[in-house]
């Protein structure tokens, strides 16, 4: 027992350690996470969307949020045109890409299964799945844009509208596509509030995590409320240093809070609803947690919004921050 003790102290201790004397990270880079889906859910044209973010804000990295549903809209037929047409305005603009490929790639409902494919069994989807990953993977693999694959969306996390979650399965794919394309590193990511990321870890390369400080808590049929994390944002860093201690594995965030989290569709609010959990000062009181976080590379969530702000609700305050920042 006094071992143990002895143990957790200890442990205590390293906690504090890290969590108030570890310095600030100051080098630190910036993405975006698109979305074409969004964009159209805004009501918005979403290339000229997309060539805006690009062309105005400049991001030099983008994680692109493709949809199963789109891209194999009958089950015997690939459409690709749009996932085309984005990845060479990344390269024209020399943006490099995290392609999100699978079944819960983000964005509400999360899992994103095509009409024809939702009354096949487990194990039948599964297969429709895989043979799709592999579709992707063979088509893209050579395109030089493309710096990580990432499988999945929090895909151990049971958040959203899915028919399953199954680790087995996720290891499959990962294997699938590390086998198709040897050359590039495969992101599972998780819930960075919620996790200490272990299962993401054994199974990606690199580890992609998530940063929300305020969100909507919903307990029943849009009834709850606003929720902020009381977490320290250098508990981020500690997670990822024990990360890479015990996998020898890199952390990145994928999704950093950067539109609001209502309890309805963005489309579907005030903007004073909208200003609840993401402002200005809210914006850049996220840059500030994710700078002093320790962690390095971050995508920001939420580039549609900000496109939708500006020229439909002439609030343009967001967009102009972010350009200065990129």
């Amino acid at each position: 027992m006094k071992k143990i003790l002895l143990i957790l102290l200890l442990v205590i201790c390293l906690i504090g350690v890290y969590l108030f004397f570890v310095p600030k990270q100051r080098q630190v880079s910036w993405g975006v996470n698109f979305s074409q889906a969004q964009a159209i859910n805004l009501g918005l044209d979403w290339k000229r969307t997309y060539t805006a973010i690009l062309e105005d804000l400049q991001p030099k990295k983008v994680k692109l949020i493709t949809q199963w549903d789109l891209l194999q809209p009958n089950s015997d037929h690939y459409y690709f045109d749009d996932i085309d047409w984005q990845l060479q305005q990344a390269q024209n603009y020399s943006a490099k890409i995290i392609y999100v490929v699978g079944m819960k790639t983000g964005r509400w409902p999360e899992c994103h299964i095509p009409d024809w494919a939702s009354g096949l069994s487990k194990q039948e989807q599964q297969n429709e799945l895989l043979a799709y990953v592999k579709e992707v993977v063979e088509r893209y693999k050579d395109n030089k844009s493309i710096v990580y694959w990432q499988a999945e969306n929090e895909p151990l996390f049971q958040f959203g509208e899915c028919p399953w979650y199954d680790e087995d399965f996720l290891k499959r794919e990962v294997g699938l596509i590390k086998y198709l394309d040897p050359t590039r590193q495969v992101i599972v990511s998780d819930t960075g509030e919620w996790s200490w990321w272990f299962r993401a870890a054994n199974i990606g390369d690199i580890v992609g995590t998530t940063m929300y400080r305020k969100v909507w808590f919903d307990i029943f049929n849009g009834y709850g409320f606003y929720v902020t994390s009381f977490l320290p944002p250098q508990t981020y860093g500690l997670k990822a240093q024990i990360i890479k201690q015990v996998f020898g594995k890199e952390v990145i965030n994928v999704e950093l809070q950067a539109e609001p989290w209502t309890h309805a569709y963005v489309s579907e609010t005030s903007i004073r609803e909208q200003q609840k959990t993401m402002d200005l000062s809210a914006f850049k009181a996220n840059i500030d947690y994710a700078k002093n976080s320790g962690l390095e590379e971050f995508y920001f969530w939420g580039a549609e919004w900000w496109y939708w702000m500006k020229e439909t609700q002439n609030m343009p305050e967001i967009w102009k921050e972010a350009k200065e920042l990129f």
